[in-house]
């Protein structure tokens, strides 16, 4: 008897938590989940709350997410708004009542901590008015009837002008705040950029930039003594990147990079801060953050927290996401270490929380005890989404190449038959600097429902195995095409029955990169679907969010306007000439990272040579599309990907 059809359209009801956050007592787990409001084409976000061994709703009609735990009984959330101006925060008792306004703030919100009587806080501002938040009503309204002006027009005068997922972002800073008794207070000047900030006892430490022209890869370290008012700069040289910080016995560590081996993908050795210097602690050899690729979650956490004097962390290691444990002297203790992703984290009292997804589950909030022996599920959002449908498990092909050996695997239709011909995908990630875990992947489950065998696998330049095992600067198209070539001839050895005459090729962002430089190079798949893909080195230099920084450094590039062979030497576009495979592009209006005229380019490229093509521009989405996009838009995206296949595999 045969199980029901995962279909395109299941996506519509799945749920999405995330944002796990313990109270400070750590016993009461608050978290966030989503779910499709198909009427408005967008997501609705309630509140949910786990404590005494039970799950409840707290919010139902406010679509508000969660910020922060006021105190153990009271959670602070963000209620969506028309104006994105505005912040509007709520404050509500978890054990009854109503949700009631706690405050405003004329600027979108970032990171929020109570300080004792104290808020610690971070805002957008405009550099060219860094004072407006404290402009009273009439003068802001005047202010925003005069932008209504000048609402047809785009002045950019810095790089980048604009980001994905933010927009236009010229003049547009993260400033730090203090706010105490109804004051509000910027500490950080006009030109600075905050990117992250930890508390210890009265201090603030936190990372930026300072720039008015060109932001670049490094940053500096400041303190800001909340007793004495005082502003410092701890580490104000520009050679270095600052991330992940965080306090173990009221000590702050950090991971930093030089950037000198690996370029701007290196992995930050964790540093312990010693008065104005760093003192080398661990190097952790692997991403302490989740790089798993994705298309089932949304939102997103904590990736670390600090609690009983031990910094738990999570790791993408080899093909899957695990929990480590740090002590002060950084002895690791892998305390999870399943095969899957994790989105998020955080640790309470006595348990550690995550948003898990498996091999065969989607995403669920689950609990696992201190040490790690023990496991329990606390939520299930999505299980009936899933009931009675077929959904294939992984099957591990081992493979050599390039001097390497490497891993894939194979998901097989229901009731596969060694005796019948069947065609296939090959999915391609996007990074390069992600993984492929065996966790469950919408996508391809849906193509594995309409017949097709898909095969997918972490290349070189993958993550989850070192820095050197990713470093592919300066060699994209070529050890990675040859990794995806020798897989692609493992799949078609071990299961001889899939039709060499009907293999087809899809892949994302760096996969869009592989697959526009794949049909360029070999004729050997039946049809291709390039999704928010590469096209030019050259013109995607000088108008992705990230190409004057990302582009050189992978592509090897040392001097800009004077290396443009090696740029072009990479680029797919070039070999448009020897293309003759049908071939989908999908790509988003408003994507900054990998902006619309590189599908627009390799398309009209193909066009012109009568080759089949077709390009599918969706309005409004970015570089997130497949991910958080608008529902239908994503339904409509997985289902012009899956007809362009089947039209060409009947």
């Amino acid at each position: 008897m045969s199980l029901q059809k995962i279909e395109a359209e299941d996506l519509l009801k799945f749920k999405y938590p995330s944002n796990l956050q313990y109270n400070p007592s750590g016993n009461v787990l608050a978290f966030v989940v989503a779910y499709a409001d198909i009427k408005k084409n967008t997501y609705r976000r309630d509140v949910w709350i786990y404590e005494n061994g039970k799950t409840k709703q707290l919010t139902a009609s406010l679509d508000a997410s969660l910020v922060c735990w006021k105190d153990d009984e009271t959670i602070i959330l963000n209620r969506k708004g028309e104006d994105d101006t505005v912040t509007t925060l709520y404050e509500m008792k978890v054990h009854g009542g109503e949700a009631k306004p706690f405050m405003s703030f004329p600027f979108p919100i970032g990171s929020f901590t109570f300080v004792g009587n104290k808020i610690v806080l971070t805002g957008r501002i405009d550099a060219n008015d860094p004072d407006a938040y404290k402009d009273h009503e009439e003068v802001r309204k005047k202010k925003l009837e005069e932008k209504k002006k000048e609402e047809d027009y785009h002045v950019v005068d810095e790089v980048p002008y604009w980001y994905n997922g933010q927009g236009y972002i010229n003049k547009i800073r993260n400033a730090l705040f203090i706010y105490q008794d109804g004051s509000l207070k910027r500490i950080t000047s006009r030109y600075q950029n905050v990117q992250e900030i930890q508390v210890i006892d009265h201090n603030v430490y936190y990372t930026s930039e300072i720039y008015t022209r060109k932001q670049t890869r490094s940053n500096q370290l400041y303190v800001y003594d909340l007793k004495k008012n005082q502003n410092k700069t701890i580490y104000g040289k520009k050679d270095v990147s600052i991330t992940n910080l965080f306090q173990l016995k009221d000590v702050l560590y950090t991971q930093v990079s030089d950037m000198q081996m690996y370029g701007v993908n290196e992995t930050g050795h964790i540093m312990k801060l010693n008065k104005n210097h760093f003192e080398y602690c661990v190097n952790p050899k692997r991403s302490l953050h989740t790089t798993a690729a994705s298309d089932t979650t949304l939102g997103g956490g904590k990736q670390n927290s600090t609690r009983h004097e031990h910094w738990y962390t999570l790791a993408t290691n080899e093909d899957h996401v695990e929990v480590w444990k740090y002590s002060s002297n950084f002895r690791k203790s892998v305390l999870f270490d399943k095969a899957g992703l994790i989105t998020c984290m955080d640790v309470g009292k006595d348990a550690i929380a995550l948003v898990y997804q498996s091999p065969t589950k989607l995403c669920e909030v689950i609990e696992i005890s201190l040490d790690g022996k023990k496991t329990k599920q606390i939520t299930h959002l999505n299980e009936e989404v899933l009931k009675g449908k077929y959904v294939a498990k992984p099957e591990v092909v081992q493979y050599h190449s390039t001097g390497m050996d490497l891993k894939g695997w194979v998901l097989l239709p229901e009731n596969f038959n060694p005796k019948k011909k069947y065609p296939a995908v090959l999915d391609v990630h996007g990074g390069p600097r992600a993984i492929y875990s065996e966790a469950y992947f919408h996508e391809m489950q849906v193509w594995v429902s309409k017949g097709f065998v898909v095969f997918f696998t972490n290349i070189r330049g993958s993550d989850g195995r070192g820095d050197e095992f990713a470093d592919i600067r300066g060699l994209y198209g070529s050890v990675d095409y040859e990794n995806l070539m020798d897989f692609t001839d493992a799949v078609l050895k071990k299961y001889p029955n899939i039709d060499p005459k009907k293999l087809c090729e899809t892949g994302g962002s760096y996969g869009g990169f592989m697959t526009n430089w794949i049909i360029g190079h070999t004729n050997r798949f039946c049809c291709a679907a390039s999704q928010r893909s590469i096209a030019n080195w050259i013109s995607k230099l000088f108008i992705s969010d990230i190409g004057l920084w990302f582009n050189s450094d992978q592509q090897g590039v040392k001097d800009l306007y004077q290396d443009y062979d090696i740029l072009w030497d990479h680029s797919p576009l070039k070999y448009a000439q020897n293309v003759k495979t049908p071939t989908l592009f999908i790509h988003s209006d408003e994507d900054y990272r990998c902006p619309l005229p590189e599908g627009m380019q390799m398309m009209q490229a193909l066009a012109y040579r009568n080759i089949e093509t077709r390009l599918v521009i969706f309005k409004g989405e970015n570089h997130e599309l497949s991910r958080g996009g608008k529902p239908t838009h994503r339904l409509r995206r997985l289902n012009e990907i899956t007809n362009w296949f089947i039209k060409h595999t009947k």
